[in-house]
């Protein structure tokens, strides 16, 4: 979205993980070359005696606050991450670095950090600045602080059977000088970029008990580095994320390391009958003697082996292929699906190489079988096919904690808010997260969508109209090699279906080349997209996806114009900006006065939307509130105008999408929400808001994204059914009823034996006219879907208008096209009360941890009105603070007298606390209560 110099990198093996060898010397450590160590055995043995009896260091004092972090331990078959670090800013110790990462050196006064932390997620940890997301609390803290380097220092023992220690780094933003025992190992113009990863061989420097590794970590800028920024997004961390974001891992083994693990799967398409299985290992002879080793595994149900001859310091990829083992063709395979059309079963790798009967290394990882192609098509648009079924992808971008704190369970709620939504594909731009994030897309069936971001020295060869930085040497480097690592990390995860080389621009024939080069040394074999913006690339051709807006305000209407950003081809990032929180969220948030200054001041600065200046006020949106729904009486009616305005927007641009998907001509393939979530406390571009709480624009989404569903076309006027199912349904009934706001029926049609296809979207023959007497101003639309015997299947709740918005299409710019004039849906305002006979009731799953609150809601007449857009939220036993994360079945109904409806609420039990919820029940004109739920 609109929105270092860089270091040498080690060389990638043909694996195509990059990796660094380091061998002990005086001082100084040479690189290893990939075929072996440099050095030779004796000198080794010397430089380790040398180590393990030199004095410790002398006790050094520096200021600061924490217990030593624990120690780790490393296995003698696997990787074990460091636990943590102690962390201090250099400004604040002045001991040489030989002293500060030797053992027993003193960390009184410093800081302690999680295995992956940025410095100043440290320091929010520590209680050193109050919470940054609540009102402007963020300038207080000093950027001063963060413009020198910060150590990071952890203790670890090299414990198990293994005789060689190697130490596997990634995730260093901006750059690292790193220390063992004392020893510098690497410079921060060799360890620089947040995405490469370096492996260095420090056998020699490990003695028995306590070692350390330290990093001296040099301060980012997103500008010159080629790490991570946010541009637009939030305020930027004043510390612009510097810290080490992956973990640090101490790999221990025999003489013969395994590594670059991985499976190239081939399935059989279309008819999904069998499918071919391809392993692959670099095996890497440490010592200085010849070796056979004997690397054996499975992958799934196949079983093999090899024994391999490997001179000193030798490197050979390891290939196990159904031509020389039969097994590795697999017959009736389990293929895995996105969520919503299948299942998603997994496979293991497992590896064990043996150097005379010893085990040496192993190797384990998980994989699916499914096969992912995307063409794009003569029009112009790239179009998903995920095991030969074509998939019209319905996303959003996915943001990261604003410090990149992780989370796991934070991030497991956020996807089941995905599933929940009924989306099926997820963008990472810049940001890519950690492992354990692609292993819950894969559990969850969530497609992935990763890339380099836009704006700043990622593109700052190519696109000069933003702040990057241009591009030396070390840069290409760098860029090499981060590619490299992140198509080894995220080939075998099936969630992911394409890497995007670029973002609003191309890279140059250069750069795609080099990214190119380091996708086909990692065995990439699914697409790869030149840019998310229309911009082609060289080599990889036409992008196929297109980056037109809107990132502002607009009107329902304008997705179902086949123009700018609305339904057609494939738009990678859109929404109609501003979301704002529910009150609960925007209390937690702002100051009484900023809440005020909300409502009074419609284009008042908003520290909480964006520090750009086109996005930093929410003067549009509150425009088109005031113009089309009545200028707010309130703060609680602002918001209220608020979720209502975004339901309805959120919920026309997917359902826009999922109609024009059937188009004949210039379909719509793809659409992903500008976004998602939100990095912190945001006014804008979240369908979930930081605390998990849901508003009118997740309540739209999930609306309009449900498996059956029965639309309206604001371009038309005819009504839709979307069959999201995997089945064709038939003996449908769509019927269609307009009312005045006091609830007057004015036109009513049902059309019978509707069928549609699965995954497939009909427009009935029923067309809503274009002028109804007894309607004028504001009126409503109630679209009601049901089966053969009668029972409902969707309801659908629009609220219109005789006026139409207008848009000056003449005058669109990169972020939004201006509306001349507004709907008016200020008939809503005087919709007499109703109040609604409500029951709620709780029960436990104990077993489990979760607890349902079933809530009925009935319309008990008294008004011909309707109870519109009413909302059922769970508050804690006290009813002092909302129940989060919650899941609702269906929420924001509206009910007509006489109607009623059940809704279900699943969620976690408070730990120790066996007290039901209360349940408070508003709505638009809907009387609020707070009741207890069991």
């Amino acid at each position: 979205m609109r929105g270092l110099p860089g270091s040498p990198v080690p060389s990638v093996p043909p694996g195509g993980r990059p990796w660094h060898r380091r061998a002990g010397g005086s001082g100084r450590l040479r690189a290893a070359a990939p075929a072996g160590l440099l050095v030779c055995p004796l000198v080794f043995l010397f430089v380790f005696l040398l180590v393990l009896l030199a004095p410790a260091p002398a006790p050094a004092g520096s200021s600061g606050r924490a217990a030593p972090a624990p120690a780790a331990t490393a296995a003698d078959d696997s990787g074990t991450p460091l636990t943590g670090f102690m962390i201090q800013s250099t400004a604040r110790v002045t001991d040489a670095a030989a002293e500060v990462s030797s053992p027993g050196y003193p960390t009184t006064g410093w800081y302690r950090a999680g295995p992956r932390s940025t410095v100043l997620a440290a320091l929010l940890a520590a209680g050193v600045h109050p919470d940054p997301f609540r009102s402007t609390r963020q300038k207080l803290i000093p950027r001063a602080d963060f413009a020198v380097p910060w150590w990071y220092r952890s203790d670890f023992t090299a414990g198990g059977r293994g005789t060689r220690t190697h130490l596997d780094v990634s995730g260093v933003t901006s750059a690292a000088d790193v220390f063992v025992n004392g020893r510098r190992i690497a410079t921060s113009d060799e360890v620089a970029g947040t995405y490469t990863r370096h492996e260095f061989d420090i056998t020699a420097l490990i003695r028995p008990g306590a070692n350390t590794v330290a990093f001296r970590v040099q301060p980012n800028d997103p500008r010159k580095h080629l790490t991570t920024g946010w541009l637009d997004w939030l305020q930027a961390p004043p510390d612009a994320n510097m810290g080490i974001v992956r973990d640090v891992v101490v790999r221990r083994s025999g003489a013969v390391a395994l590594r670059d693990a991985h499976v190239v799967t081939r399935l059989a398409l279309p008819a999904l009958a069998s499918a071919d299985l391809t392993v692959k290992a670099l095996l890497r002879n440490d010592s200085s003697d010849t070796v056979t080793a004997l690397l054996a595994g499975t992958a799934g149900p196949a079983a093999f082996s090899r024994r391999v001859t490997l001179a000193p310091g030798e490197s050979r990829t390891v290939v196990f292929s159904p031509a020389d083992h039969p097994g590795l063709h697999l017959p009736s395979p389990r293929v895995w699906w996105p969520a919503g059309t299948g299942g998603q079963p997994l496979y293991d790798l497992d590896l064990r190489v043996t150097v005379d009967g010893v085990a040496s290394d192993t190797a384990h990882t998980a994989f699916g079988i499914r096969a992912v192609q995307a063409p794009v098509h003569a029009d112009g648009a790239r179009r998903y096919r995920i095991n030969g079924r074509p998939l019209l992808v319905k996303g959003a971008a996915w943001s990261p904690d604003e410090f990149l704190r992780w989370d796991p369970g934070y991030a497991e709620d956020r996807m089941r808010y995905v599933r929940d939504l009924g989306l099926n594909t997820l963008r990472l731009e810049g940001h890519l997260e950690p492992d354990e994030f692609f292993d819950l897309a894969d559990r969850y069936g969530i497609l992935v969508l990763p890339g380099w971001e836009c704006c700043d020295k990622w593109e700052g060869e190519v696109n000069p109209a933003e702040s990057g930085e241009r591009w030396d040497a070390a840069d290409h480097a760098v860029a090499r090699a981060s590619m490299a690592a992140e198509a080894a990390r995220l080939r075998d995860h099936p969630s992911v279906i394409s890497f995007l080389i670029g973002s609003d621009a191309a890279p140059d024939a250069e750069i795609e080349a080099e990214y190119l080069e380091a996708l086909r040394a990692a065995d990439w074999n699914l697409p790869v997209v030149p840019s998310a913006s229309g911009e082609p690339a060289p080599l990889t051709g036409p992008s196929g996806m297109r980056m037109t807006g809107p990132y502002d305000w607009v009107p329902p209407g304008y997705w179902y114009d086949k123009r700018e950003g609305g339904a057609t081809g494939f738009n990678s990032e859109t929404s109609a900006g501003p979301s704002i929180p529910t009150l609960d969220t925007l209390r937690r948030m702002l100051t009484a006065q900023e809440l005020e200054s909300l409502w009074r001041q419609p284009s008042a600065e908003q520290y909480h939307r964006s520090p750009s200046a086109a996005f930093s006020t929410l003067a549009l949106s509150n425009a088109a509130l005031a113009g089309r729904y009545g200028a707010p009486a309130d703060l609680g009616d602002y918001v209220r105008k608020a979720q209502l305005a975004q339901y309805e927007n959120v919920r026309a641009q997917f359902e826009a999408y999922s109609r024009n998907a059937g188009d004949a001509t210039a379909p719509a393939t793809g659409v992903v929400h500008w976004m998602l979530n939100s990095g912190w406390t945001s006014l804008h571009w979240q369908l979930i808001d930081r605390y998990l709480d849901q508003n009118g624009a997740y309540f739209g989404a999930k609306k309009a994204n449900e498996p059956l569903h029965i639309q309206y076309g604001y371009d038309n006027r005819t009504v839709s059914v979307v069959n999201n199912r995997m089945t064709a349904v038939s003996g449908l009934n769509a019927r269609a009823t307009l009312f005045t706001t006091d609830g007057t029926r004015a036109y009513d049609r049902t059309v019978t034996g509707v069928g549609v296809g699965a995954r497939q979207v009909t427009t009935t023959s029923l067309t809503l006219p274009a002028t109804v007497p007894g309607l004028t101003g504001t009126y409503l639309a109630r679209l009601l879907l049901t089966d053969s015997a009668g029972r409902e299947v969707s309801r659908n709740v629009y609220w219109l208008s005789t006026r139409d918005d207008v848009l000056d299409y003449a005058r669109t710019d990169w972020y939004h096209t201006p509306t001349t004039a507004y709907a008016d849906l200020t008939g809503l305002n005087a919709m007499p009360q109703v109040a609604l006979r409500v029951t709620a009731a709780t029960t436990q799953d104990a077993p489990a941890g979760n607890a349902t609150t079933t809530v009925t809601l009935r319309h008990p007449g008294g008004t011909d009105a309707p109870a519109l857009f009413t909302d059922v939220d769970l508050l804690s036993a006290d009813g002092t603070a909302p129940l989060l994360p919650v899941r609702w079945d269906d929420n924001q109904i509206s009910l007509w007298p006489g109607e009623s409806a059940t809704v279900k609420a699943t969620y976690r039990r408070t730990a120790g606390s066996h007290a039901s919820p209360r349940v408070r029940v508003a709505g638009w004109n809907v009387r609020s209560v707070t009741l207890p739920s069991g």
